[in-house]
């Protein structure tokens, strides 16, 4: 009898991470594809399901040894978003229970393995998502807020500031560096190409100013006045979000943690740390993830089949590199 598996899916805006796993924790591949929110690449569809089959294909299994299939996919907001995301999944012969669920949620398994706490998405998108010790799930975005805190949205600010003029003599690296990313080589060339609104395809033009924002975090680092000021209000405007979910937990101490490479970068993480440990309201404690998000999505699949999850598994998982943070 061949072996069952489970594959536990980590679907952001930039990349999907599947991971596959035996029934008693052993992490038997991960392969890494292109992004699976389709409001980010049209070919969402296609990078999901080629990334699922090189998973697959590296574990040496079937379609039919997957017992449970778990994803937690960017982009996933409500009922309205399941016909888009199911078909993410539709590879014929791929017959097991499918579960979807938001990224933030197998980040949050992943990270805090069941337990209380908030973790902060930040990287290609922006989400952050809370579960208190009643295990209620709470969203900024439940409350129409929005953390503007996504790669991009760095990379317009720093962008807009620079066209208005908002410069000193700390910003002269960055300026240069943003005029060589939009090959052009002064100022007035940048406000000609920001004239004709930068590049017509929305996708294509928000996928070129994510791809700028290290640029950003990096200036941040260096001491850019301009680079400091887009990412200190978008520290705030996280902050504003962690708070209002921490006023539903009972606890006056609260586990944060931070997923995504913006608020993985050094400049953004310590001004986390600073606002979190200054605040008025909670006790927050910033912490280092436990499990990947794709380790969490397995975390997931294996409780919706009714499996324990004992301790021996969690080190097994954690012997494979992509299950650890």
């Amino acid at each position: 009898m061949k072996e069952e598996v489970v594959i536990g899916i980590d679907g952001g805006g930039s990349n999907t991470r599947v991971m596959v796993s035996d029934l008693n924790g052993n992490v038997l591949a991960y392969a890494v594809g292109g992004a699976s929110s389709i409001h980010k690449d049209s070919h969402a569809h296609e990078n999901v399901q080629q990334t699922i089959r090189s998973s697959l294909a590296m574990a040496g299994c079937e379609l039919n040894q997957v017992k449970g299939l778990y994803a937690g996919i960017a982009g996933y907001e409500s009922e309205q978003d399941m016909e888009w995301v199911a078909r993410l999944t539709e590879i014929e012969g791929l017959d097991c229970p499918k579960w979807y669920v938001n990224d933030s949620v197998v980040a949050h398994a992943g990270a805090f393995m069941g337990k209380p706490g908030i973790v902060v998405v930040s990287g290609t998108g922006s989400m952050i998502l809370g579960i208190t010790e009643q295990e209620i799930p709470i969203r900024n975005v439940d409350f129409h807020h929005y953390a503007a805190s996504a790669a991009r949205f760095l990379s317009y600010e720093a962008v807009y500031q620079l066209l208005a003029g908002m410069i000193d003599p700390s910003d002269e690296t960055l300026v240069g560096q943003i005029q060589s990313f939009w090959d052009v080589e002064n100022m007035e060339q940048l406000r000609m190409l920001a004239l004709t609104g930068f590049i017509k395809d929305r996708q294509e033009r928000d996928k070129k100013f994510g791809e700028m924002a290290p640029l950003v975090t990096s200036a941040a680092e260096a001491g850019s006045r301009l680079a400091r000021n887009v990412c200190d209000e978008a520290v705030k405007q996280i902050m504003i979000g962690v708070e209002i979910l921490g006023s539903y937990f009972q606890s006056d101490r609260i586990a944060v943690t931070g997923i995504g490479s913006v608020i993985n970068c050094p400049y953004m993480t310590t001004e986390l740390r600073v606002c979190l440990n200054s605040s008025p309201n909670k006790q927050y404690e910033f912490v280092t993830p436990q499990l990947s998000a794709a380790a969490g999505a397995i975390l997931l699949a294996f409780r919706n089949l009714g499996t324990d999850v004992n301790e021996h598994m969690i080190e097994l998982m954690r012997r494979h590199l992509h299950a650890r943070c």
